[in-house]
Order: C-alpha cells, then structure tokens, then sequence
C-alpha cells in the first residue's frame, strides 16, 4: 500500500516531461513549415527522439534523487505506522473497557459497526443485533430521544449530547458526532460524580418541564396568580393576572408593575405574611370597575414570595342570599307551631324556634348557650319528660345516630305528660341535623275517638229499632243492620256487602213492589246529578207495616236509607186524631156554651141587680129593715155572681185563646188610687186597711189597664180573705228598668206548704169566706198573657207575700195594637 502511493507522483512526474516535449516538438513546427514535406518529417523525427532523450535523461536524474526522498520518506512513514499501530492497539485497549460503547455508520446505508461493551447492571444488551432495539431497554422517554438523535445525526450531520435512562434506572450519556463521512455514536455509563452531574441534569430538565407546564396550566386558569422578587416587585403573572389588571399580556403586566391589590391590602400582606404562616384574607378591589372580593393567599419564600387571588364575588353575593335566606327561613319557623331545632355539625344548637321552646319549657339562656344535642336530651330525661327507656344509652345513641345517617329518621315519642309526638330528625348537606317535633296528641285521640266512635257506631247501628242501609255510587250496598233486613223479610245473605240495588230490589218486591218505592231509590242513589237533594216520605207495606223513610246523601257520594216502623205510631196517631177531633168538636161546644150561659146568665143578674137598686130608691116607696136588709143581700149575691160569671168568661176566652190586650199607655200612680178607691167597701166589709208604698216617680207603663187593675184587685181581695180582722194590707210598687214590679203582703195565717203548689188551680179556695177559687188562676193568667212572673212566698203563721213582675210591652207592640 504504501509503494503504490509512492509509485503515484513518479508516473504524474513522468507524464509531465513528456508533454513539454511533445510542446517544444509543436513550437518548432511552424519554423519550418515552409520547408518540403520530408525535411518536415526528419526535422519531426528528430525532435522528437531529442525530445525523448532530454525526458529520460531528465527523468533519469528525478528518479535518483526522488528515490532517495522516497527512501526517506518511507522510513518516515514506517515509523509513523508502527506509531499508528500503537496507538490503535491502545485505543482498542481504551475503547474495550465496559464502560463504553460505539455505534459507527458508513454512509447512510452502511451497516453499523460496534466497539467496546457496557456493563451488564446498566441492562444494556450484548448481542450487537439488541443493541439498537434503544425501546427495549432504554425507558421510552430517553428511547425516543435517541432514536431521533440518531436518526438527525445519520440524515443531517447534527451532533448531540444526550442523557438517557435504562429500564433498571442507570444513567447513560450518549454524544452523537460526525468525523470523515462517518457517523457514530458513543455510550458512556456515568458513576459518581458524572453520574450525579447527570442525574442532577435530569432532575433540572424534568423541575424545568414541570415548571413550564404549571405555568401553562396557572395560564390557563382564571384565578389571578403571581410571583414577587425579594424586593416586592412583580417577577412573574398568569395570563389571568395581566386580564384583571387590563394588561396588553403578561409580560406588560410585569414590565409596568400594575398591582392587583390596593396598597393598604400590600403593605399588610408584607407586615403579616411570614415564612411559616402565609397571608390568608378576604381582600376588596376594583376590576374592570366592579367592586369584587377575593380570597388571597401569599406565601414568602426566601426568593420572593408568590400568591393566588380567588374571586368570591359570586360566593359573597351567594352567601349574603343564603344569609338572607337563612333569616327568613328562621323567621318562617319561629312563628310556627311545630316545634324545629337546628344543631350544627359538632351536635351543638344553632337554631330554635319559639314553639321548641315552649313545648320543653326551656330557660331562654340556656339555650343560647349552644348546648350539645345529647346535653338536650339528658336535661329532658332528667326533668321527666322524655319516655322511660329500658336501656337509656343504647336509646340515646340511637336518637343521635340521624349525624351519620344519610335518610331521615322518623319515631314516636310517648311522653310522660300524655302527650305524643312525631319526632323526624334529618341530616343537613353542610353538617349537622334538624329535628321537628310533630304533636300527633290530637290526631292520635281523634284516630282512637274515631275507631272507638267506628265500633260504637256499628253496634248502634246493628241495635236500632229503625233500619238503615247505605249504598255506595254504584249502587252496592255497603252495609245494613238487622232491622232493616227484619223490615224487608230478607236474609242476611241477601243484603250483603257487594249486592246491587237490583238484587236488594227482588228481594224486597214480596213486600213492596210499587214504582215509587225501590225504583225511585235506585234512581235517587245511582243519579249522576251535581246535587243530590235529600227525601223522606211514607211506605205503607202489604205486610200492614207502615215505614216512614229517609234518603240521606252522604259524603263521597254514599246514600244512606232509613226506615222507621211507624206502625203504632201511626195508629196511636190516627186514634189521637179521631179523638183530638172529638176533643175539638167538644171544646166548641163548650165554648160556645160558656158563651151562651155567661150571656144568658148576665142578663138575668143585669135586671135583679137593676132592679135591686130600683126598689132602694125612695120613688119606690119605703121599705122596711127586713126588706131593705133582704135588697142588700139581693144586690150582694147578685154582684158576687156576676164577678163569677166574668170570671169564668174569661177563663174560658183564655183558654180558647182568643183574648187580646188592649195595650195602652198607664199612669201607674193614677192606676193605684183607682184601684184603692174601688177596693175602699171590700176594705171596710174586710175591716182591714190598705198601706200603699210606691215612690212619686214611678212612671208609666205600656199594658191592658183594665187587666192589669183586674189583677190588683184579686190579688187585694185574695189578700183581704186570708188578713185578720184590724191589721193591714201592704201593696209595694217599683220598677226595675222597664218592668213593674209589686208585692202584696197580708200578715194571715200563712199558706201550708202542701196547698201552696196548688194556690194557682182553679177553683181551689182556702179563704175563712170561701169562694169559687178563680182569682189566683185569672191572676196568673193575665200576667203569663202580659208575659211577666207570679210567685207566691208563704210561711204559716207568717202571712203571705205575692210578687208580681210586669215588663213593660215596647212601643211597637204598642203601636201594632193600637
């Protein structure tokens, strides 16, 4: 190899002398072309052997004196080879180490060539065909880069450091490098320091790749964040920063130190915020013109500090609602009468309404004091009034088990007091319970009332006399009692629950088939009519019963029909008819006999006692003692059976009830000395006086005057029948608001208490001069007519005391009677 290089320059010398021959034979050419044709031809000939010669000869000295420079220069390059071997022999040496590996590449089709080996903990494969699989054994981060390391470096000429990992975590440096047309790749295991430098390298890659990515993602996110230098300026801001700040981007943000907070809000974060306690507050600025609020964070580092900015505005504008909410919820609950308590998530009372407090007597400070939930309970338990519980424990933390439930629980309570309570306890989303108290007292002694109310009702029901059916809409009996059923003559089959009106129909046409009768009730119960007016009327069965019925609407469009045995009512009622009409006819004719025997008597006792007092007057003529004594007796008995006979009249006229008042209005102390006038002769026949007590104002009253003297004078006479001989009678008159009151008082001999419940019958006479015993009875009579009250206060040996009270008629009555 080496005499083939040196043989090269020779043969390039060599060529060289013979073309400036062959030119100096051309140069001379032209010099003779004027010459004939064959001298040309020698001349060529010659100069060209000259030319020949003069290159040998030339040749021959260059070759002895290249000759001894090639000599040289082959010991030269002998030595330089021995050299070169040397050095391979020792880079081989080098390049063997495990430590080491290198790939090289002729050309971009060339097959790879590998030198040296890596150690077997790094997982690096053996075989030369593995090498190259880099997924295989590289992790797949560091086995792509070095596939597209590789792939520039083969393609394009482009270097490159690499640090790689292996798939049992040892760290590679892969150095790419292009050298005289060829490519190869150089795989170095880094230990100790290099190793560290390396992983060191790694470490800031992937700190540097993190870092960039939070930044994106803080980018990215609409919560302003910031970093600070150590002076308090602004190092770094998101892209949420710079919008909240109305920045053109970040970067101008930063380069114009436009400030988020306020100033005040600044130089309290540099005042409070330590390297321990970062600042936490609700901070208040402006952004784009609006007034928000923001929960801040600021943390300090010894390189700066760095903070977060949340926007709550919403949040506030949510909990200030809520807050509002919250009142008016409580304000709803406390003015209900369901007792509500709210505990928070620590068991602890928050919220009571007013009825909470009233049922558990509660003092108001101590409940807002916040007492824990079970406190409450212990404190009731011990006042008695919770329920006993067998296992106090065991119920108690069952009661309080709602703080870990998720659905509603629901118990009733039966208290000591007797009341008793629905008690639903619920867990609230943001922690804690509420506990409402239902008072079912009431519905649960309804609902007892109700069933207690349901049985008695059934067994009234089956025990009436009367029947009774009820019918649903459709038309189905819903239930009968026995009577009814004993009415009809059906079974108890017949009349089940269930049975259509048609079939109850059938079944009672034996007894009562007329269309009036079940036809009209199924009609009536099975009517789609809006209202359904109630009917009543009478049957009268071929059985000889008769019925008096009745068809009730009841609630949810239910009928009910009643029939009532009136069969002996009925005949007792058309015997009573027969003889009330019997009764009526007599009452007529007595009626109208009084009438005309009172008439006819007083025609009679008119001319005896006319004529009586004819025969006193002196035209007459004169009369002896015997015969003036026999007229006074005449016109005596003659009155007396006159006051009977209009007695009985008027008994009579009121008992047939057609007696009317003559109401009029009376001077009341007028009305007195009329009647002490017209009672003086009874006075003096009596030998009794009459004392008058009334006071001077006692006013008028609105009454029959000629009844109301009527009354006065039986009871003056009844009371001058029982007076002893020489005392008083005492006649008193008052009035109480609009009504006259008068008491007759005798000092007789009193009135047995067993007569004195019969003073007022007719025709009762208890006087020392007897008498038909009416005064009394018209007394009371015209006072029940005049509306007023007769009572009769009598002790025997005592005398007797009559009160009467005569309320005054109003002024429409008045008037009407007038």
């Amino acid at each position: 190899m080496v005499n083939g290089r040196l043989m090269r320059p020779v043969a390039r010398r060599l060529a060289s002398v013979l073309a400036a021959g062959s030119a100096l034979a051309m140069l001379a050419g032209p010099a003779h072309a004027a010459g004939p044709y064959l001298a040309t031809t020698e001349i060529v000939t010659v100069s060209m052997l000259l030319g020949v010669m003069s290159a040998a000869m030339l040749s021959a000295i260059w070759m002895i004196r290249q000759r001894g420079r090639m000599e040289a220069e082959n010991r030269e390059l002998r030595a330089h080879l021995s050299d070169a071997r040397h050095n391979v022999s020792r880079l081989q040496a080098l390049i063997g180490d495990k430590d080491r590996r290198i790939v090289m590449w002729d050309g971009l089709s060339g097959k790879p060539e590998f030198l040296g080996q890596l150690a077997p903990e790094t997982g690096a494969p053996v075989a030369d065909r593995d090498f190259l699989a880099f997924g295989r054994w590289l992790k797949p981060t560091s086995a792509a880069e070095i596939e597209r390391a590789v792939e520039r470096l083969r393609t394009q000429a482009q270097s490159f450091d690499l640090i790689l990992e292996t798939s049992r975590d040892e760290v590679l440096e892969a150095q790419g490098r292009v050298s005289g047309g060829q490519a190869f790749v150089r795989f170095v295991a880094l230990n100790n320091l290099r190793a560290e430098a390396a992983e060191l390298k790694l470490e800031r890659e992937r700190l540097v790749a993190a870092l960039s990515t939070l930044q994106c993602l803080i980018d990215q996110i609409d919560l302003p964040v910031w970093q600070r230098a150590p002076d308090g300026s602004l190092a770094w801001v998101n892209e949420a920063y710079a919008e909240a700040v109305e920045a053109k981007d970040a970067a101008a943000a930063v380069r114009e130190a436009r400030e988020l907070l306020p100033t005040v809000a600044r130089e309290k974060i540099r005042a409070t915020s330590t390297y321990d306690t970062p600042f936490r507050d609700k901070v208040s600025t402006v952004v784009r013109g609006n007034r928000s609020f923001f929960d801040v964070v600021d943390a300090r580092t010894p390189n700066g500090s760095a903070g977060i900015a949340i926007d709550v505005s919403d949040v506030e504008a949510v909990r200030e609602e809520l807050t509002r909410t919250l009142k008016s919820h409580a304000e709803t609950l406390d003015h209900l009468a369901t007792p509500v308590a709210t505990f928070d998530g620590e068991q602890r009372l928050q919220f009571y309404n007013q009825a909470f407090q009233r049922m558990w007597e509660f003092d108001t400070a101590f409940l807002e004091s916040k007492p824990g939930n079970g406190e409450l309970l212990d404190r009731l338990r011990a006042a008695g009034k919770l329920p006993e519980q067998l296992n106090w424990k065991q119920w108690k933390d069952t009661a309080l088990s709602v703080y870990r439930a998720i659905d509603t629980q629901s118990d009733l309570w039966h208290l000591p007091n007797g009341q008793t309570l629905r008690v639903f306890a619920t867990a609230r989303p943001q922690g804690g319970a509420t506990w409402v108290f239902e008072n079912l007292t009431e519905k649960v002694d309804l609902e007892t009332r109700y069933n207690t109310l349901m049985l008695v009702q059934d067994e009234t029901i089956d025990h009436l006399a009367e029947g009774v059916a009820v019918f649903s809409p459709d038309g189905r009996i819903r239930l009968s009692n026995p009577a009814f059923r004993a009415i009809w003559g059906i079974s108890e089959a017949e009349a089940k629950s269930g049975t259509h009106i048609r079939a109850i129909e059938q079944a009672c046409a034996p007894s009562y088939d007329k269309p009036d009768g079940w036809k009209r009730f199924g009609q009536m119960i099975t009517s789609f009519d809006d209202e359904r007016p109630s009917s009543q009327g009478m049957l009268e069965l071929r059985t000889g019963l008769v019925l008096d019925y009745a068809v009730i609407p009841l609630s949810n469009a239910q009928t009910m029909l009643t029939f009532v045995n009136i069969t002996d009512s009925v005949r007792v009622s058309r015997a009573l008819t027969e003889k009330n009409e019997a009764l009526r006819k007599a009452d007529a004719l007595k009626n109208d006999f009084v009438q005309h025997v009172s008439y006819e008597l007083r025609s009679p006792l008119t001319n005896i006692i006319g004529f009586a007092d004819l025969l006193k007057t002196p035209t007459m003529g004169e009369l002896n003692e015997r015969q003036a004594e026999y007229v006074d007796h005449i016109a005596t008995s003659s009155a007396v059976l006159l006051t009977i006979v209009n007695d009985i009249l008027d008994l009579a006229t009121v008992d047939a009830g057609i007696m009317e008042l003559d109401y009029t209005e009376i001077n009341l102390t007028d009305l007195l000395d009329d009647v002490s006038m017209q009672f003086a002769d009874r006075l003096h026949e009596a030998q009794v006086t009459l004392e008058i007590t009334a006071p001077d104002n006692l006013g008028t009253i609105v009454a029959d005057q000629q009844r109301l003297k009527q009354i006065l004078i039986k009871l003056l006479s009844n009371a001058a029948n029982f007076a002893p001989e020489g005392s008083a009678i005492g006649l008193r008159c008052w009035r109480e608001g609009a009504d006259l009151v008068l008491t007759v008082t005798d000092r007789g001999p009193g009135i047995p208490q067993d007569v004195l419940t019969t003073v007022f019958n007719r025709f009762e006479s208890h006087g020392r001069q007897g008498g038909p015993g009416l005064g009394l009875s018209i007394v009371e009579s015209f006072v029940s007519l005049h509306h007023g009250t007769v009572t009769i206060d009598s002790q025997e040996g005592r005398g007797t005391k009559v009160t009467v009270r005569i309320p005054s008629a109003s002024m429409t009555s008045f008037a009407a009677a007038e």
